[in-house]
């Protein structure tokens, strides 16, 4: 292992170490939070955590073991288990932030018939599919032996098995695989986010040309406004627009830098003229891997209902640690304040 292999397997520990805590800390809100179990969108989140967990804890492990031994990390029924699970889990993250833009597009569109449009039943139809299409797409590349170690990107992933036959109806066959898995994943998640979140972002601007109307209109009114109050309120104004449209390229932007150069390099290596950098290969796969940790502070982890969750739940265990009897005493408390009112 060189120093660029060297500086990539560090970088993986990182991002697997973030996406683990940073994913059962999203869990750990769920548990905790009745008003976030309520919530549909929680259906999305949870199922898009659950998946970035496996990662962190099957397959960058495998990959950083690559990188390391710079061979294949495990036997061959391993790899392949590992592989159907790469598979399996990158669709099924894809097709779960495609399904949260929708919620998010019916909620901020639709807001007076959210109930009624996005219903726990329609939540569960659209993580069924999601499963069903990350499934049928592994099961089809497990049984036609696409799943093995690839050198270029040191992981256990999809890949025309070297054991296996390596005739060109079976180039082919792979090629087409290929081409209709990551059109039906990659391109299809990547068209409903920009659809969805560019519907939100018209609609948001809307809204605020209203604010805004009705704020200048207000300050108009109020001739003795101290000027000070009137650029706080322009800088509010500015602020509000940008937030939205900042919101928004977060959550098409980092899927694009994450998943795009691993697509476009996985469909260019069925080029036969073209060889993939092993560096590059290595560099686009933790690239995948990074969008497992940036998925929690981007979709739940930054909002407001999320923290005060996890303040919560801090507070709960510090007092614990500070006070380990105090459940006890005020059992006692409450048994004898209730004794009293007995005797009275």
């Amino acid at each position: 292992m060189d120093l660029a292999e060297g500086v990539l397997a560090l970088f993986l520990v990182v991002v697997a170490v973030v996406s683990l805590l940073s994913n059962l800390l999203v869990l750990l809100c769920f548990v905790h939070s009745g008003e976030i179990r309520k919530q549909v969108a929680g259906i999305f989140t949870m199922n898009l955590s659950f998946c970035n967990i496996l990662l962190a804890a099957l397959n960058m492990p495998s990959t950083l073991v690559g990188i390391v031994r710079g061979r294949q990390p495990f036997g061959d029924p391993l790899c392949r288990a590992v592989s159907f699970m790469d598979t399996f889990l990158t669709a099924n993250s894809m097709l779960s932030a495609a399904a949260l833009s929708i919620d998010r597009w019916v909620a901020v569109v639709f807001p007076l018939s959210y109930c009624s449009k996005m219903r726990w039943r329609d939540a569960l139809l659209l993580v069924g599919y999601a499963w069903m299409h990350a499934l049928s797409f592994s099961l089809a590349a497990l049984l036609c032996s696409w799943l093995d170690y690839s050198r270029v990107y040191a992981s256990c992933t999809l890949q025309l098995s070297a054991h296996g036959e390596q005739s060109a109806r079976a180039r082919t066959n792979f090629t087409a695989f290929t081409l209709l898995f990551h059109s039906a994943s990659f391109l299809l998640s990547l068209l409903i986010l920009c659809v969805t979140y560019l519907k939100v972002l018209q609609v948001a601007r809307f809204h605020c040309k209203r604010i805004d109307v009705i704020t200048m209109q207000t300050l108009f009114l109020l001739v003795d406004i101290h000027p000070s109050v009137k650029q706080r309120c322009l800088a509010e104004q500015k602020r509000r627009k940008q937030r939205a449209t900042k919101k928004i390229s977060i959550f098409i932007g980092s899927f694009i830098i994450c998943f795009a150069p691993y697509v476009i390099t996985r469909l260019t290596e069925l080029l036969p003229f073209v060889d993939i950098n092993r560096y590059w290969g290595i560099a686009s796969k933790c690239l995948t891997y990074s969008k497992a940790a940036s998925d929690p502070f981007a979709y739940s982890l930054l909002r407001q209902q999320y923290r005060k969750v996890l303040v919560t739940v801090a507070n709960r265990l510090l007092k614990r640690d500070l006070y380990p009897s105090s459940g006890h005493n005020s059992s006692l408390d409450t048994e004898n304040d209730y004794s009293l009112q007995r005797i009275s």
